[in-house]
């Protein structure tokens, strides 16, 4: 028996092979999604080992949060994959695959654990959840219970036209990335199983959405990957005459974040702007940036921050005008809901997860035509923003008033919604 939102609750075994409450990026989507689903229901969550002395002391340390949740761990084998400096180097080489193969195996085990757990508890619906990567979909869609999947991602190639603005490395690995990527989407038939079983599929941006349509026709339900922080700013940051425009960029220092088109863009605008930018995060591709800003002559206004304390990183961000997104491959990045939940306005591509967050009551999306157009669009931009204060001022607004939209708590109800409509295809039946 179960009641969404009542006294009795549905158990769901899920997968989370990520899943951390001390870490970002899949790890952080895994632990975010785990206490959303914890509010509503009463999981059994299947986790990689290696996440479990952070797990268990963060809830010694919070003894009263999700005590309704059981976590489950694989017990690890030498070829499953952890964080190690030897797995590390492979899942950055040519060699990921190994690291690919790697999480199969684990899925597989987990499978095998989530049947004989399933044979003893009844589990009412399995959700596939972490990795977010559509060519993993896992098995819990054997399982003969409602199957839930998502939030996917993966799915879009990098624009070709824009390849050879990542240097030589970064287009060879993103064009061989769009190859795989092409090919597997035609012949995972693990992938097409799961979408042809899945009660409900959740994207996570609507450019998915449409993808996950045109190569295996279910609809699905877009909910973005991540959500902002819990507290939302009440004033916004306004900007003295005499100050300079503070830009603020933020990311992993990888090819496909592509930090170089905004240093063009900067470098267009010559004396007709003041500006500074603060630049957060660091890669393997930070030495190239740094010289491209020196070879355009703005390295004297560029301050490289490289990886900060999260507190002091938003501290960065929440002292910026403007926030700028170069990314040409991702999906909705948190750097985007942090900087509109600090009352940053967003200048961004019109693609990815971008697309569904920003709209002109907090930000501006530059069409994603040619690299040359788009560098032209940060420019102008950028020298409107800093021309018109107060209409800065107005998008700083809105950002604080948008990324309520995006909250955890809207999230929750939708996923609740859907796993009441994924129960009632089993009464229906």
């Amino acid at each position: 028996m179960y009641v969404l939102g009542g006294q009795s609750a549905i158990k769901p075994i899920v997968n989370a092979y990520a899943c951390n409450p001390y870490r970002g990026s899949e790890e952080g989507v895994g632990w975010n999604w785990v206490r959303m689903i914890s509010r509503f229901s009463d999981p059994w969550v299947i986790v990689a080992s290696y996440h479990r002395e952070d797990i268990e002391g963060f809830l010694r340390d919070n003894p009263k949060m999700m005590r309704n949740v059981t976590f489950i761990y694989i017990p690890h084998k030498p070829w499953h994959y952890r964080p190690t400096p030897g797995w590390k180097r492979i899942e950055g080489s040519v060699f990921k695959p190994i690291m690919n193969m790697a999480y199969a195996l684990w899925l597989r085990d987990a499978y095998r654990l989530a049947r004989e757990l399933h044979g003893e508890q009844g589990f009412d619906l399995a959700h596939q959840l972490t990795y977010v990567g559509f060519r993993f979909p896992g098995r819990l869609w054997k399982l003969d219970i409602p199957f839930v999947w998502g939030p996917i991602g993966g799915l879009e190639n990098t624009p070709w036209r824009f390849l050879g603005v990542l240097g030589w490395r970064g287009a060879i690995y993103y064009a061989g990335r769009n190859l795989i990527n092409s090919m597997q989407k035609l012949t995972l038939r693990s992938a097409r199983k799961a979408f042809a079983q899945a009660a409900l599929i959740v994207a996570a941006t609507s450019g998915i959405q449409k993808e996950i349509r045109r190569w295996y026709g279910r609809d699905s339900q877009v909910i973005t990957e991540v959500g902002p922080p819990e507290k939302v700013a009440t004033t916004i940051n306004c900007r003295q005459l005499d100050e300079p425009l503070r830009l603020v960029w933020s990311g992993e220092h990888l090819p496909g974040k592509a930090l170089p088109l905004l240093l063009r863009a900067l470098a267009s605008l010559s004396g007709e702007v003041v500006w500074h930018l603060d630049i957060l995060g660091d890669g393997p591709s930070r030495s190239a940036w740094n010289n491209q800003a020196e070879d355009l002559g703005i390295a004297a206004r560029c301050h490289w921050h490289g990886l900060l304390p999260r507190d002091e990183a938003l501290a960065v961000m929440g002292g910026g005008h403007l926030f700028v997104i170069t990314s040409l491959k991702d999906l909705t990045s948190t750097v985007l809901l942090e900087a509109l939940a600090l009352g940053v306005p967003v200048l961004c591509p019109d693609h990815c997860g971008f697309s569904d967050v920003v709209d002109d009551s907090c930000g501006i999306k530059l069409p994603m035509e040619t690299p040359a157009r788009l560098v032209h669009g940060f420019a102008k931009e950028i020298y409107e923003l800093a021309c018109h204060e107060p209409r800065r001022q107005a998008l700083a607004r809105g950002a604080l008033a948008r990324v309520r939209n995006f909250s955890w708590a809207n999230k929750q109800q939708e996923l609740e919604g859907l796993y009441e409509q994924a129960l009632g295809t089993v009464k229906d039946g």
